[in-house]
């Protein structure tokens, strides 16, 4: 079973705010110092992921941004 990409996106992103709710709240340092060091790590895991994902799509720069196209007119 593969693990989709926005998991460990969502994963990273859950960690490194709970890092910020360790140290607003003078946890000890042994908790914000393994915090960091897993956030690390697992941002370091999340941009490898993200990278080597197999996503293609039949976008191109033509297409420009999806939410306002070349020919958008209000």
């Amino acid at each position: 079973m593969k693990i989709p990409v926005m998991f460990y996106v969502g994963l990273t992103t859950c960690l490194l705010l709970l890092l910020i709710f360790v140290v607003s709240m003078n946890m000890g340092f042994t908790w914000v110092f393994y915090t960091m060091c897993l956030g690390q790590v697992m941002v370091g895991i999340m941009v490898y992921k993200v990278l080597k994902d197999q996503y293609t799509t039949d976008k191109t720069f033509e297409n420009f941004y999806e939410d306002r196209p070349f020919n958008y007119h209000k």
